[in-house]
């Protein structure tokens, strides 16, 4: 049984839906729109602004896409409503990040600045404090593409063990590794 995928969705106030033939759900709100093309073995019904899922049968898959697919339509409503921010963080002597509208130039150690071109849904904003880690703060409206945008940027130059340095979350615990012993 799918607990997750029994729970109502409430639709905030602005917020609306709309469920095509072809099982496409539109969710508008004040920050965006976005679409999301839902399994036909799913049908997502809308009574007054309360959203429920319901599966055609008890099948393991069927009970793992009700789960999925109200967790993913949560999400939406979430975000055309009220958005998402992630934080992240630049660990290390010299690493700096600026921005240009959707360009965001990072400088992390390598011979050569880094130019990561950023999706028009993504707001970007850097900060630089003196004393302090630079600060890239992205905001949208999509969790999907908002989670993808910082794992690549992550992936640019990935926290090391030993010493601490590259790109992290805001607030991310990084493990850290004794280094070599001393020789006696």
């Amino acid at each position: 049984m799918s607990r997750i995928g029994l729970a109502q969705i409430e639709l905030p106030k602005g917020v609306e839906i709309s469920v095509s033939d072809k099982n496409v759900v539109s969710i508008k709100g004040p920050k965006g729109e976005l679409t999301e093309t839902i399994d036909p073995v799913i049908t997502v019904k809308d009574d007054n602004g309360i959203i429920t899922l319901e599966r055609h049968s008890e099948n393991k898959d069927h009970k793992s896409k009700h789960g999925l697919y109200r967790a993913l339509i949560n999400n939406m409503v979430e975000g055309v409503n009220n958005g998402y921010k992630k934080q992240m963080e630049l660990v290390g002597v010299g690493y700096r990040a600026s921005n240009q509208g959707q360009r965001l130039e990072l400088a992390l150690g390598y011979s050569h600045p880094i130019v990561f071109e950023l999706p028009k849904e993504v707001k970007v904003e850097t900060q630089s404090e003196r004393g302090k880690n630079p600060l890239v703060t992205l905001e949208s409206h999509d969790k999907q593409l908002i989670g993808q945008v910082a794992a690549k940027i992550k992936s640019l130059r990935k926290p090391e063990p030993y010493k601490g340095k590259g790109v992290r979350f805001v607030g991310e615990y990084i493990r850290r590794k004794a280094g070599k012993a001393a020789a006696k």
